[in-house]
């Protein structure tokens, strides 16, 4: 059951286009009163009594000694067909920031309230039009980094995690009532407890919301991006790589060691994965006190690393630098970039063995990037591209919580119903898990949390 709110008193108004110049600004209001509102500064053909729902009508926008402001389209979207549940206004002005500040400015006057980040997604959850998880996916899609992001925040809008909470709580609510029926009416005749029918039922939903659990590892990179490190002894071609890779001079190149003396972070998309490219200080012994800094930063951000890129000199033997930046990193996390391909070998060398995944580039002729980026998506696959049921993919860090609340209160009635204990204690367990499946689509989850969630929007969302 999806909370309801009783029907709003008042009417917001934001701007629903980003601030600045532009083609079109839009200014949008919902509530009671959007409607008259609308009235009482819109001049055209007609009235906006007389304008059908969901349909355009130009027209200009006046102020109150009925001077023309902008030339506009208006479009009323009558309630409950609009986004928010009540009847919603948009007026589609030109682009520039002084007209739309003076058409958010006439409804104001008007008697329209300013909204708060994301109060128009409030709405639309308070009013049953949407849950909390398909509402906190309107940011997650307005936030998206690369087309894959984008593609899970819409399935998750569309209602296909909510869909796949709600058969988990259908199930884990049957098994609730059936244990209910034998505390509350013990004489009826309602014969034993089938107690494996009961942990059979119970596991198959666990092994359901675990396969959820897990795709996490996927949902939060698209999410939150892949963090990648790159590595290595000064001057090695760490932020030759970085330039190449983010094809820029974003980061100093020269023949001085040690150039980069604090890490560099930058933005990219690769095979529709947004990473996070980190360029970190060149790992040596030194008695520079900012050079050491730059080092310990680099030891730091390797432990957070979900991918680190070992750049070494492919044409040299390693030296104590190399072995220093080699002791830092784990294999099974690290791709080892031998960079300087272009130039003859060095003969290989033992402590390289170990990492399994190895790439020979040159930076300075841009052969071998294509591999490079190849292998950075393959390990990506490789370790956390996974979805569970219909491609449902769990971004959110409170999703995942909630999730593992629910998992950790499911282990405890299957450990209570080993131990044979009440069917009270059975019954308190059940309703844990169901408790912290609806903290996720809002049935149970504190207003606090709410307001937490709706801050973080932006205005006119």
């Amino acid at each position: 059951m999806i909370r309801t709110a009783a029907p709003a008193s008042d009417t917001i108004v934001a701007p629903a286009t980003p601030p600045g110049d532009g083609g079109i600004g839009i200014v949008r209001l919902s509530g009671p009163q959007a409607e008259q509102l609308l009235g009482g500064v819109f001049r055209g053909r007609l009235a906006p009594a007389a304008m059908a729902s969901h349909r355009l009508y130009h027209g200009r926008l006046c102020d109150a000694a009925g001077r023309p402001v902008d030339e506009v389209l208006a479009v009323i979207m009558r309630a409950p067909r609009s986004y928010t549940g009540e009847d919603v206004v948009e007026v589609h002005c030109h682009g520039g920031s002084q007209l739309l500040r003076c058409a958010l400015d006439l409804f104001l006057a008007a008697g329209a309230r300013l909204a708060r980040p994301g109060e128009f997604t409030e709405r639309a959850f308070l009013n049953g039009r949407l849950d909390l998880a398909q509402a906190e996916a309107v940011a997650a899609l307005i936030g998206s980094r690369s087309a894959r992001a984008a593609r899970a925040a819409l399935a998750q809008l569309d209602g296909r995690l909510s869909q796949q909470l709600y058969r988990y709580t259908a199930e884990l609510r049957e098994l609730l009532l059936l244990l209910e029926a034998h505390i509350d009416f013990p004489d009826d005749d309602l014969g034993p407890l089938d107690g494996e029918a009961l942990v059979a039922r119970t596991r198959a939903v666990r092994t359901a919301m675990t396969g959820l659990l897990h795709s996490f590892d996927t949902g939060r990179v698209l999410r939150e991006g892949l963090n990648v490190l790159i590595l290595g002894r000064p001057n090695v071609g760490k932020s030759s790589l970085l330039n190449a890779l983010l094809g820029e001079a974003r980061a100093i190149v020269t023949d001085i060691p040690g150039t980069t003396r604090d890490t560099i972070e930058e933005q990219l998309v690769l095979g529709g994965l947004p990473l996070r490219l980190v360029d970190t200080a060149g790992v040596r012994a030194t008695d520079d006190p900012i050079e050491l800094e730059g080092v310990r930063r680099a030891r730091e951000k390797v432990a957070a690393a979900d991918l680190v890129l070992l750049v070494i000199d492919g044409a040299r033997p390693l030296n104590d630098e190399d072995r220093m930046a080699l002791a830092m990193v784990q294999p099974a996390r690290t791709i080892l970039v031998r960079n300087k391909c272009d130039l003859p070998p060095a003969a290989p060398a033992d402590e390289l063995a170990g990492f399994p995944c190895q790439v020979a580039v040159s930076v300075r002729q841009g052969t071998g990037l294509d591999a490079l980026q190849a292998a950075v998506v393959a390990h990506f696959s490789a370790t956390g591209d996974r979805e569970a049921g219909d491609g449902v993919v769990l971004t959110e860090r409170r999703h995942r919580e909630a999730l593992a609340g629910a998992l950790q209160a499911l282990d405890r009635f299957l450990a209570a119903q080993a131990a044979a204990e009440p069917a009270e204690c059975l019954a308190m367990e059940l309703r844990e898990a169901l408790a912290a499946l609806g903290q996720i689509t809002g049935e149970t989850t504190p207003d606090l949390i709410l307001e937490q969630i709706f801050s973080r929007f932006c205005i006119g969302k």
